[in-house]
């Protein structure tokens, strides 16, 4: 390990394999001890090599949010995928393309969408309607049955348009502050869902209730209702998961490298390679009350572990990282020295690097753009 942070020239975002196969296997085993389906959403890592992993724990279907994503893993040999974004339908080309190759599945929450697909596909696609049981970002709320009936209707008499079921996500878990708030989220959720169990069920015997976010699949154990779960970001987790909750710090599967660039004792600061256009500026309320934005790894062993009262990042502009450093560490760092720090938030950090450098010095790949 220490040979590869010596082959660090820039900011670098480190993949432990071992922590990221780990947390892959524990959702697996979940999801097949409820008897539900595993999709998971590959936002969060885009890279068919650590998608491939996912195959080992039995894994055959797969949720994006871009369908140029979709594209991707298509491409990589995927055969069944949710776009999980609302359909934007200046895309159709694109769609008409990727449904030759793999069983698209698309969102909608309108009947406008619905008619323009109906008319300008050239394959038939897999429909599910968005739900909002809580998040309030986009979806139908559980009383809009009209139209709700409406799409299902539709739908079901189109015949470029098969009719999958209900999708939702309660990323309203991610503002919760701990185990007990993830439950009443969940609760909420699954409360919404049985509403349209109890009235759709009857007409459509066939419906699939695809749910997913991190937080809930991560906590909790119990998921009736439920036909497939879609957890994106338990994949790495990050310090966002662990401070509400969901995961362990040693779960914790990314970890970003900086090289130091300057010193400043007298300000108890170092300063590091690594800012905003590498983390994001995604930040967390501290255990001490200040606000940060990573917390420092330590090296032990060919890999990290972290301590919450670790040194943090306290600030970050473009470029640069403000570590806020006690007497040993600003004894013992010098420049030019790697510093090491666990994200925010893993999803807009991978994101943001495009690529990962395992432990043993390996690149992996991500989707990139033209």
């Amino acid at each position: 390990m220490q040979n590869t942070l010596n082959s660090i020239i820039e900011p670098t975002l480190l993949l432990d394999e071992k922590r990221c196969r780990r947390n892959i296997e524990r959702m697996a085993a979940k999801a097949k001890a409820h008897n539900i389906p595993l999709r998971p959403h590959f936002k969060t890592h885009q890279s068919h090599e650590v998608g491939e992993w996912f195959r080992d724990y039995g894994v055959d279907r797969i949720a994006v949010s871009s369908l140029r994503m979709a594209a991707y893993f298509a491409e990589a040999g995927w055969q069944n995928i949710i776009n999980a974004f609302p359909t934007n339908i200046r895309e159709i080309h694109r769609i008409n393309e990727i449904a030759t190759q793999t069983q698209l599945n698309l969102v909608v929450e309108d009947l406008a969408t619905l008619q323009f697909l109906e008319k300008e596909l050239s394959h038939q696609v897999g429909i599910f309607v968005k739900a909002d049981t809580g998040y309030h970002r986009t979806g139908l709320r559980p009383e809009d049955f009209d139209l709700i009936d409406q799409l299902l209707e539709y739908a079901t008499g189109a015949s470029k348009l098969q009719l999958k079921g209900f999708l939702a996500h309660a990323g309203h878990s991610y503002s919760a502050r701990g185990k007990e708030e993830i439950a009443q989220i969940h609760q909420s959720h699954l409360n919404t869902f049985q509403l349209y169990h109890d009235r759709y069920d009857g007409r459509y015997p066939d419906l699939v209730y695809s749910a997913g976010d991190t937080p809930t699949c991560s906590v909790m154990d119990n998921f009736p209702g439920i036909s497939e779960m879609r957890p994106g970001n338990f994949v790495f987790y990050d310090l966002s998961q662990w401070d509400i909750g969901s995961c362990e710090l040693e779960d914790i599967a990314v970890a970003m490298a900086c090289p130091v660039v300057a010193k400043h004792p007298a300000r108890h600061e170092i300063i590091v390679y690594g800012g905003g256009v590498h983390f994001s500026k995604d930040r967390r309320s501290h255990p001490n009350g200040t606000t940060y934005y990573g917390m420092l790894a330590n090296w032990e062993n060919g890999g990290w572990t972290v301590n919450p009262q670790n040194a943090c990042l306290k600030s970050l502009s473009q470029e640069h990282g403000v570590v806020a450093a006690n007497e040993e560490l600003l004894e013992k760092t010098k420049v030019g020295d790697i510093l090491c720090f666990l994200p925010i938030h893993s999803c807009m950090t991978a994101n943001l690097m495009k690529r990962y450098m395992t432990l043993k010095g390996d690149w992996l790949s991500m989707m990139s753009y033209p």
